[in-house]
């Protein structure tokens, strides 16, 4: 073979390249993703090449001092829930990817943001669909109320077409649903692929600096969650978002990922409803079970963090039978995590002198939510403490802790936080690791315990108190 003629493989996923096809990429781990491409051209032997000289800048550097802050400030959407992830709004020439499931409600979402910011006054708004037709979404549109005069629709898989289209409008927001939908015909590769999602990222905002636009770029997620395309996609963008939520469940959240503009860590909470998407501000009512004022065994309240969010979330637990004959047991989670509830079932076999793993169990919890840090263990332990012994847990408890491995409940991060959510619920006891609490709360008693027998037996007595 002729040098002119050498080939090698690319990774579909991350873009890498090697000399010789492989089954398994050497670099993201992603199976039957090699694809055959041209190999870079070998650079010969030859004489040194001089080094770049230096030349006269366009503008010269400025003292930070000097350098107005104004063109970065945040425009408020007027979606609460949105700006709160989004570190106050969308930034003038700002750049954001978004990804989520296949029907999670990304589309509705970012019209709902189009036509408030065209609303508000900051400027013309430009939605690009490839994945849709204008009919399917003026349809859309019509639905849920979006039909701002200043709300522009272009139906365009092109990147020189819609690109045409920005010259056109002239949007301070321009939407791109979706970016591996968008081709490059100048750029080698197939629609979606790593070299083709770059060259449209890269060209889409290299026009959002120039034009000091902001940008918001939907993007495809893998089977495991991640968001499609290559590595460097997610280093071109100044925000990243992922939207997630269960079809079937009315909650949806919007979790921050990577934000230069604002905390990367916050977490907006929305309902989906037959209008649209509607922020929730106060969302805790929708991971409390609606039941009667008379306790149920098997349930216990527990507060997570979602983002900066302290958020109440009840856990519920169901025993069944016990097998026979070294059967296995069925274990079954629904929004929680399978490995801790097995392990919370062995600590409470061998430290609580209770008998579990022969039983069937089922844990979930209220709402849809994903509860997935330890610091419900102690909830759902407690959980299954009542559903074992048939005797309910107090409605008015909250219990946050780890559970390890020897019996202890270990501290967890913003304790105070939790439990001041707790008491302005309404809540009267929170059962929490000792040595966590750093400030004294009203309205509601904190008990401090070390182990998970000293756990249970703080429950009983608070029940039985309040019984």
């Amino acid at each position: 073979m002729s040098k002119s003629q050498r080939t090698a493989y690319a990774c579909g996923a991350c873009g890498v390249r090697v000399p010789k096809w492989v089954g398994q990429c050497p670099d993201c781990g992603e199976w039957g993703s090699m694809e055959e491409t041209a190999a870079p051209p070998r650079q010969t032997l030859g004489p040194k090449v001089a080094a770049t000289g230096a030349r006269r800048p366009v503008k010269p550097a400025q003292r930070i001092s000097a350098v107005s802050a104004a063109q970065a400030a945040s425009l408020p959407t007027g979606i609460g829930e949105f700006d709160r992830v989004m570190g106050g709004g969308l930034v003038p020439g700002g750049v954001t990817l978004i990804s989520g499931e296949p029907g999670v409600g990304k589309s509705t979402l970012l019209l709902e943001v189009a036509h408030r910011f065209a609303e508000a006054g900051y400027g013309r708004a430009l939605v690009a669909t490839g994945e849709e037709s204008s009919a399917q979404v003026r349809r859309r549109a019509d639905r849920t109320g979006c039909l701002s005069e200043d709300l522009y629709l272009a139906a365009e898989t092109d990147l020189g077409a819609v690109l045409g289209h920005v010259e056109d409008v002239k949007p301070g927001l321009l939407i791109l649903d979706s970016v591996q939908t968008v081709i490059a015909p100048d750029t080698d590769g197939v629609p979606g692929g790593v070299t083709q999602v770059k060259a449209v990222a890269s060209a889409i905002t290299g026009e959002a600096k120039s034009r000091n636009m902001a940008v918001i770029l939907v993007g495809h997620v893998t089977k495991d969650g991640g968001i499609a395309g290559p590595r460097a996609l997610e280093h071109l963008v100044d925000t990243v978002v992922h939207f997630e939520g269960d079809r079937h469940s009315m909650l949806r959240l919007l979790r921050g990922v990577k934000n230069r503009f604002g905390p990367a860590d916050e977490v907006g909470c929305f309902e989906m409803t037959e209008d649209g998407i509607v922020s929730l501000a106060d969302p805790s009512g929708l991971f409390l079970d609606d039941a009667p004022t008379e306790p149920t065994p098997g349930t216990c309240v527990t507060v997570t963090m979602e983002g900066r969010r302290a958020v109440p979330v009840e856990v519920q637990a169901l025993l069944g039978k016990s097998v026979k004959d070294g059967a296995i047991p069925r274990h079954t989670v629904s929004g929680l995590d399978q490995a801790r509830l097995n392990m919370v079932l062995a600590v409470l076999t061998r430290r609580g002198g209770m008998r579990l793993l022969d039983r069937e169990v089922y844990a979930t919890t209220i709402g849809g939510i994903r509860v997935r840090e330890p610091a419900s263990d102690l909830a759902l332990a407690l959980a299954l403490v009542s559903a074992d012994q048939e005797i309910a847990v107090s409605a008015d408890l909250v219990a946050i802790g780890e559970v390890s491995l020897t019996g202890q409940v270990r501290r967890t991060v913003n304790a105070d936080r939790r439990i001041g959510e707790a008491a302005r619920l309404g809540f009267k006891t929170a059962i929490v690791p000792k040595g966590s609490v750093s400030e004294r709360h009203r309205g509601i008693e904190v008990v401090e315990v070390e182990t998970i027998i000293d756990a249970k037996q703080a429950a009983a007595r608070t029940w039985a108190r309040r019984g």
